[in-house]
């Protein structure tokens, strides 16, 4: 796998390295985020781990641009900031994981495995899935509900297109922590039950018929309530 490691700590920057190198992965390194966000709009890279404090921009600034300008290589995200809000702010920018410093080389050599397996599944047609009047295309990743476009962040989608895909299925946090992010959270941090209320007010509020439940102490579900 092409691997682009922007971080600013050389001798983190090392051990990333050598380690991943040995895993069999071509590793190029930005130190700071001006070149980091350079060398990964013009060089194509299938995964791009990335330090939140660097130099000139910083990565959530990084992350935001790559996604505005279509970059679909996988973010991983490398930070010594672990709390609810910093996880949902580097997601929302549009990574695609988050881990915390300092974490294992076994953790990380794990997670991108994790992601090699989604993108490698993403590139499948998901075809159409329908609840009610709720349509999610998952070859365009676009989603609708009566005549209404629904625009999601990435991470929203994801949520929405797993609920989906278990229609009917109460399905726990930590399942949802899994098959989403395919990351171990802290459990008491609520990231599950902030992005649950993001979905609730893109796809839920301006209608009559709810479609995402809360299944008290458990866990969500989406469901249909048929007349």
């Amino acid at each position: 796998m092409k691997i682009l490691l922007i971080e600013d700590e050389p001798k983190l920057v090392s051990i990333i390295q050598r380690d991943l190198t040995a895993e069999g992965h071509e590793i190029s390194v930005a130190l700071d985020g001006n070149t980091g966000l350079e060398m990964a709009i013009k060089m194509d890279f299938q995964l791009i781990i990335l330090d939140i404090m660097l130099p000139g921009i910083n990565g959530i600034e990084v992350c935001r641009r790559l996604r505005q300008a279509n970059q679909n290589a996988a973010i991983l995200m490398l930070t010594a900031l672990g709390t609810t809000e910093n996880i949902v702010t580097g997601l929302d920018s549009g990574a695609d994981d988050y881990m915390v410093k300092p974490f294992s080389l076994a953790e990380l050599n794990a997670r991108i495995r994790t992601l090699a397996r989604r993108n490698t599944g993403m590139a499948q047609p998901a075809n159409i899935i329908q609840i009610a009047d709720l349509v999610i295309n998952g070859d365009e990743k676009s989603v609708k509900r009566g005549n209404k476009s629904i625009d999601l962040t990435a991470t929203e989608y994801r949520l929405l297109e797993f609920l989906a895909k278990n229609k009917n299925h109460m399905l726990s946090r930590i399942e949802i922590l899994e098959h989403v992010w395919s990351i171990d959270f802290n459990m008491g941090t609520n990231v599950v039950d902030v992005y649950i209320n993001y979905l609730r007010k893109k796809v839920d509020k301006d209608f009559d018929d709810k479609l995402i439940h809360t299944v008290i102490g458990m866990g969500y579900i989406l469901k249909h309530n048929a007349a």
